[in-house]
């Protein structure tokens, strides 16, 4: 199946993309050869062949769970660049209308 330079055109008024004309036949030519490339990988003989995602198999390793104290609230604001009223204080990203 290739694709057609007005199919192209249709592609690219949907993606709201202005191509030249010129643009247009560069990218026909190389939307076919990659519309050309995934065909040939789909006549692959994958019968009994699980799909994958990873062409290794991957596990998630986690540590398990330590139970600890929080923190001490003071001891941390006293190390922030600035406090107030028990909490963070951070410069203002919104302004008030």
């Amino acid at each position: 199946m290739s694709i057609t330079r007005d199919e192209v055109a249709h592609l690219a008024k949907l993606s709201r993309l202005a191509l030249t004309e010129d643009e247009l036949d560069h990218f026909a030519g190389q939307l076919d050869v990659i519309i050309g490339a995934v065909a040939r990988v789909q006549e692959v003989a994958a019968a009994g062949i699980p799909p994958t995602t990873h062409a290794a198999n991957l596990e998630n390793v986690y540590r398990d769970d330590v139970i600890a104290p929080p923190l001490d609230a003071d001891l941390v604001l006293s190390q922030a660049p600035a406090a107030q009223a028990a909490r963070f204080r951070v410069p203002r990203i919104l302004t008030e209308e």
